[in-house]
């Protein structure tokens, strides 16, 4: 253990995370708030343009030469090689790995090095789980008896966002039951995401979202060319980076060609979203699975109201006629429906948002992440 104001840290964390920019956006508060509890964290990562950010926080900064989309298996050799050297090298008590080549990668180093805790936190299961190509099926099918192998002992727990994703893990029988816990989302910051009580003159429908195919993308496409037929007038905008990485990525030509159309604005990625929620009426995010979406707790937390496939992950956040409405998967027509019900109805967006801001409020909020996570580090002390 090393040394507080008062003596010593209370143990050592490492977090090994894919990118900065995801820890930053998705963990940071929670290594924030571990470090002021009195925790040393570290941060194995591949760094773009976070890392002196970081150590300004009092995060140990590791650099991981890691390729998402790599299949190399010299380079995944060296991914490994590197978690293990960082490991070694910063002794931590509890490792906190995040996604699922960085909580694959994790477990297989287990086998070269001594750790208390492993806690490898799945923020969806992604592609490999839910695609149905011949080449996430080849994945999984490889990947599922790994998994079996890598998940056993009492060292090891599994942090899922949903109950869906829980169950689909079991059907698999990847890892024991009682070694799995569910923390519903990274949490959000009530203080920052604040509604704003004010008129927007223009409507203003976003998805925020990596430009991904499985994000829906084409759906609210969709919905905003039905409005242009339909003559409404309201501006749909897409907010958020394409994912080069990721086998589900928008080529640019394909979104470049949408604004073409007129039906949709590309923002990209945007740093302030406080300012984006409160420029927009509505959030639709017709995704087809995800863990526990960030971004609708942010809008929810904004008190903006949200049109969401009723999938996993969704429905977690948005209660249908609470704090949004939740349409059949894949539906264009009743998801146009929803939107169109929305724009017309001031009322009804304005009660959806105070009880989305409720919710987060009681259930989601970066404290309450943080206590539910603080209690599964504390199974191996």
């Amino acid at each position: 253990m090393a040394r507080t104001a008062g003596g010593y840290f209370l143990k050592k964390v490492l977090f090994i995370v894919s990118e900065d920019w995801y820890f930053v956006s998705h963990r940071l508060n929670l290594a924030t708030a571990a470090i002021n509890k009195g925790y040393e964290v570290a941060l194995l990562s591949k760094y773009t343009i976070h890392s002196d950010y970081l150590d300004s926080l009092g995060i140990k900064t590791i650099d991981w030469p890691l390729e998402r989309k790599s299949k190399n298996p010299l380079l995944e050799i060296k991914a490994i090689y590197h978690i293990i050297k960082a490991i070694n090298f910063f002794k931590p008590d509890i490792v906190h790995s995040v996604a699922l080549k960085p909580v694959l990668y994790t477990a297989i180093s287990r086998i070269f090095t001594n750790i208390d805790g492993i806690v490898l936190a799945l923020g969806g299961l992604g592609f490999v789980f839910h695609s149905k190509t011949k080449y996430a099926k080849f994945i999984k099918f490889l990947l599922t008896p790994l998994l079996r192998v890598l998940f056993i002992g009492d060292k090891v727990r599994l942090i899922i966002q949903n109950d869906d994703d829980k169950r689909l893990l079991e059907s698999f029988r990847i890892i024991r039951e009682d070694n799995v816990r569910v923390i519903r989302g990274a949490g959000v910051d009530v203080n920052m995401f604040t509604p704003k009580h004010g008129y927007n003159k223009n409507h203003l429908v976003i998805l925020p979202a990596r430009m991904l195919w499985d994000k829906g993308v084409g759906d609210f496409v969709a919905c905003a060319k039905h409005c242009i037929e339909h003559r409404i007038n309201v501006r749909f905008a897409l907010v958020g980076d394409q994912d080069i990485h990721n086998p589900e990525c928008i080529s640019k030509r394909q979104l470049k060609e949408w604004v073409k159309t007129g039906a949709v604005e590309w923002w990209g990625r945007i740093e302030d979203m406080v300012k984006v929620y409160h420029a927009a009426d509505i959030v639709c995010f017709p995704s087809y699975h995800e863990g526990l979406p960030k971004s609708l707790l942010e809008a929810a937390s904004c008190e903006l109201p949200i049109v969401a496939y009723n999938v996993s992950g969704c429905r977690e956040v948005v209660g249908d006629g609470e704090n949004g409405i939740l349409v059949p998967f894949r539906d264009e027509s009743a998801l146009f429906s929803a939107v169109l019900l929305l724009l017309n109805d001031k009322v009804l967006r304005h009660s959806l948002g105070k009880c989305g801001r409720k919710k987060v409020l009681e259930k989601f909020s970066y404290e309450i992440i943080f206590k539910k996570t603080m209690a599964v580090w504390s199974e191996f002390q």
